[in-house]
């Protein structure tokens, strides 16, 4: 379960990472080197998420996408200074929530 979440964690740094270093470059008129780095960050992005244990791409991603909402939400608190309020706070719970059932539900 550790490294699930290690993993999880990793990718979505990647991906947000990633995404980010683009808009630096596309939307904030940055080096273009930074979009080529962004760009390499999201290959390796998907690239991560092939090492979970999990046996269904669907549930991974599906799961991966709650994990995503929380770390963007964090990202913007810490990087972009955006602090989060309660609504956001319910709706990353709301999603965890959602993932916990998406991967651990006992299944036949």
């Amino acid at each position: 379960m550790i490294t699930a979440i290690f993993i999880f964690l990793l990718a979505g740094l990647a991906e947000i990472g990633g995404g980010y270093l683009i808009w630096l470059w596309l939307r904030e008129g940055q080096s273009a080197y930074l979009g080529l780095i962004g760009g390499i960050i999201l290959a390796v992005y998907g690239v991560i998420a092939t090492f979970q244990i999990f046996p269904s791409f669907g549930r991974v991603y599906a799961a991966y996408g709650g994990v995503f909402i929380v770390l963007s939400i964090l990202w913007g608190w810490g990087v972009d200074k955006k602090s989060p309020d309660l609504y956001d706070w319910v709706g990353a719970a709301i999603c965890l929530i959602g993932v916990s059932v998406i991967l651990w539900a006992p299944r036949n």
